[in-house]
């Protein structure tokens, strides 16, 4: 069969890109030859993490009735029953994920892609049969797998990933979490919010590295306070099992450390899924494919979007990427006019969802030093914030830059109660070219979290000039 664009993978980015291609007439087809249908971010990533660590949030509310004049028995937990709740929520979004994919807009094959060719791929069904496709563009969306750093010990001593921690219907009394990124502080979070005596190991000078250090600094105090022991700094020397659980070493400031905990989690990250493309031989930018402004691999035809190629593994980005390469390759087929698109890159958006809860858009300080951008920065607290004050939720910042020529936003981030919410009022700031000054006069309602990014906008207000 040939085919106008065929998409291998069916996640997130892979199903937005044949919907929009196949909105545009393009005769498409979608590959995925995963066991269950529905991508990462609803089976294993963004909707089970977050239900789970809902309940836990809740559980942390229980936990200080009694601060706010509250009596209620002793709170307990069922995990078993947390996650089957999750379990139920995601079938509900994979059931309606497997309904697009199966609607009849676009072929589906349930299969692993391997091409023979730019033109061609030979689908190894999951029912034993094959096929081969011919397609005129190709969308590669294979997504991302669990990282297996070097470490001697680690892949071999049965420790849990992120699949095996979402999956469990126990919480551990004491757990070793490799890696503080989003996936490491997340279920840390989580699990210390139901008692487990919590240690997270980073190699790295501080916890999130992207974020600003003078961030990172006030999300890593506000862990401690959390219960969290965090070692940052660290050199992975070996992992293993041990009678009763596990056994990480690791050299800090020249010395060997060595912890033990019932369970060990492996969240060193994620790499992208390139099995079956060797054919194309495609360029990479370090582990992932390296891609254009338009999604556009070095092989023609292929395009490429999502984790397999993106810097920052999200589900927006995959998505806009998606999208984007499907009308590319409806332009380069002549089906659209016009000039190929680039995707928009200039509003970076992150968010970690631990306990307190982090956010960031724009640029950081680095970013900005690199780009030879003269700036001005401010932060205000949380604990000298009314409404977080009445919230009992004190800790943390947010944090605005402002080019110094002009006032205009370049980027913000906040540690605290609701970041990934409040994050979004500087996002739109940002899209829209707003000044610090702009900002502070928009009306906010008080006593609102919201209302506390009014602060550094007035203090960078007055260090710019009017314009």
């Amino acid at each position: 069969m040939t085919l106008d664009f065929t998409v291998v993978g069916g996640g997130s980015a892979g199903y937005a890109a044949a919907r929009t291609a196949a909105a545009l007439g393009l005769k498409t087809a979608v590959v995925d030859g995963a066991e269950e249908l529905g991508g990462l971010c609803i089976l294993r990533g963004c909707m089970p993490s977050k239900t789970l660590l809902e309940s836990a949030r809740r559980f942390r509310v229980l936990r200080r009735a009694r601060e706010f004049g509250l009596e209620c028995a002793i709170p307990t937990f069922d995990a078993m029953a947390i996650r089957d709740r999750k379990r139920r929520l995601v079938a509900e979004f994979a059931d309606y994920r497997r309904s697009q994919l199966t609607s009849g807009r676009f072929e589906l094959y349930r299969g692993r892609a391997e091409f023979l060719g730019p033109g061609e791929v030979e689908i190894q069904c999951l029912d034993g049969s094959s096929t081969r496709l011919s397609s005129r563009t190709f969308l590669i969306a294979t997504g991302s797998r669990v990282s297996w750093p070097a470490v001697p010990g680690l892949r071999e001593s049965g420790c849990w990933t992120s699949d095996d921690l979402l999956e469990s219907g126990s919480i551990p009394r004491s757990l070793i979490v490799l890696g503080a990124g989003a996936v490491g502080l997340e279920l840390a979070s989580y699990c210390a919010a139901f008692g487990s005596r919590v240690t997270v190991i980073q190699r790295g000078p501080r916890v999130l590295t992207p974020a600003d250090p003078d961030v990172s600094t006030v999300l890593e105090e506000a862990l401690r306070h959390e219960g969290l022991e965090i070692h940052t700094g660290t050199r992975l020397l070996q992992a293993g099992a041990v009678a009763g659980g596990f056994q990480v070493d690791f050299e800090k400031n020249g010395q060997r450390v060595s912890v033990e905990a019932e369970r060990l989690l492996n969240a060193l990250g994620r790499e992208p899924a390139l099995e079956g493309l060797e054919m194309l031989k495609l360029e990479r930018k370090g582990k992932r494919l390296a891609v254009d402004r338009m999604q556009r691999t070095n092989c023609p035809g292929v395009f490429a979007a999502g984790d397999v190629c993106a810097e920052l593994e999200v589900v927006h980005v995959a998505i806009q990427q998606g999208e984007t390469a499907a009308r590319n390759a409806a332009r380069q087929l002549g089906i659209l006019s016009g000039a190929l698109e680039e995707v928009e890159t200039g509003l970076p958006l992150f968010a970690v969802f631990s306990e307190p809860s982090f956010a960031m858009a724009g640029c950081t300080e680095a970013a900005l030093q690199a780009r030879g951008i003269a700036y001005e920065s401010a932060s205000y607290p949380f604990n000298d914030h009314g409404k977080s004050l009445v919230m009992g939720e004190t800790h943390g910042l947010v944090k605005l830059l402002a080019e110094k020529s002009t006032g205009r936003l370049l980027g913000g981030a906040v540690v605290g109660p609701e970041a990934p919410e409040l994050i979004h009022e500087i996002a739109v700031a940002l899209r829209f070219g707003a000044t610090a000054r702009d900002l502070a006069a928009i009306p906010h309602y008080h006593p609102t979290l919201s209302e506390i990014w009014t602060y550094p906008a007035e203090d960078l207000s007055s260090l710019s000039p009017v314009y």
